[in-house]
């Protein structure tokens, strides 16, 4: 019989899964976890195939090349639709909510988790818990009426300082309904579901860990650089991808603030652009049944796209293998 390093018998070798006991409730909760599994996969099947079924319906017909064609006329003789200005303003949104929201969020979460008070922390972290949990047209709303106006203020400014950018650079006169403001009310709307998650990460790291780098003499902020930032960067980037999901599919309130348009234009003040989420709602009532067929083939990309996206992040998240919980 094989024995331990201590001379103590080892456990007999049953050939079970770790864990598994042979009882009849961990076979019914090991039958419900497996068939919950391949129910998740079954329906993300079904969706995938009525998506690529509909869509080639209309891709047949579409006289227009669907990715450089910049109009979007189901109705017409001959009917053209394109996803290129869907696409890029889908895309570049999203990159603006990310890099406004990401590092905002995970200064805030770092100072919920190691530097606020207990007394502070506890509602403040309530507060942002809370925000997570506002609807969609309410911050569409608030965008239209309040980040509107008073964003174009700021648009003048960067005009003014950073128009030898092209990027920042106003070309046309009207309100701010451009993609740069759709990229910060999606920043506003993401940051609340990236701090919560990058703040629960970071509760997390090993007390222990920080202790250590103290007692050797490091600083507050070395401790988070080295032990704390580390340990959550994996978290980091789920929380990341969280929210990125939420900004690409994000409907109401991009359609609430922007001012869409078939224009892909790199100056990103100027009014215009349009999502996918945002074309569909917009269009989906008044189209036919050839205009619903193309507007379910702009969702076949933007499904691939949120997929890509969340493949490229698991590939990231398995290579930091001490985040355990990451790669669960």
């Amino acid at each position: 019989m094989a024995t331990t390093t201590d001379n103590a018998p080892a456990p007999p070798v049953t050939g079970k899964r770790p864990g598994s006991t042979g009882r009849a409730g961990d076979k019914v909760f090991l039958g419900l976890s497996r068939g919950s599994g391949i129910l998740l996969l079954v329906i993300m099947a079904s969706i995938a195939v009525f998506l690529t079924y509909r869509a080639s319906l209309a891709l047949s017909r579409n006289e227009g090349n669907f990715l450089t064609t910049f109009d979007w006329n189901p109705a017409g003789d001959p009917p053209v639709f394109g996803i290129a200005v869907l696409l890029f303003g889908t895309v570049v949104s999203s990159i603006i909510a990310m890099v406004i929201a990401v590092p905002v969020a995970v200064g805030i979460a770092l100072f919920i988790s190691h530097y606020a008070p207990r007394r502070l922390a506890a509602p403040l972290a309530y507060v942002v818990d809370l925000l997570a949990a506002v609807p969609s047209i309410i911050y569409g709303i608030w965008g239209a009426l309040f980040l509107v106006p008073y964003l174009e203020g700021l648009n003048l400014w960067l005009d003014d300082f950073l128009g030898w950018t092209y990027v920042f650079e106003k070309t046309q006169v009207g309100v701010a309904r451009s993609l740069f403001t759709v990229g910060v009310l999606l920043a506003i709307m993401i940051l609340p579901v990236v701090t919560s998650v990058s703040r629960e990460v970071f509760r997390q790291v090993p007390r222990m860990n920080e202790e250590a780098a103290l007692a050797l003499g490091a600083t507050r902020w070395e401790v988070i650089r080295l032990s704390v930032l580390p340990f959550g960067r994996s978290g980091v980037i789920s929380a990341s991808m969280l929210g990125l999901g939420r900004a690409l599919g994000e409907t109401m309130a991009v359609a609430t603030v922007l001012s869409p348009s078939f224009v892909i234009s790199l100056h990103l003040l100027n009014p215009g652009g349009g999502t996918f989420a945002q074309n569909i709602a917009a269009k989906f009532d008044e189209a036919n049944e050839l205009g619903r067929d193309a507007l379910i083939a702009s969702g076949l990309v933007l499904f691939v796209l949120t997929l890509l996206v969340n493949g490229a992040a698991r590939l990231i998240i398995a290579r930091r293998k001490e985040y355990s919980g990451a790669n669960a």
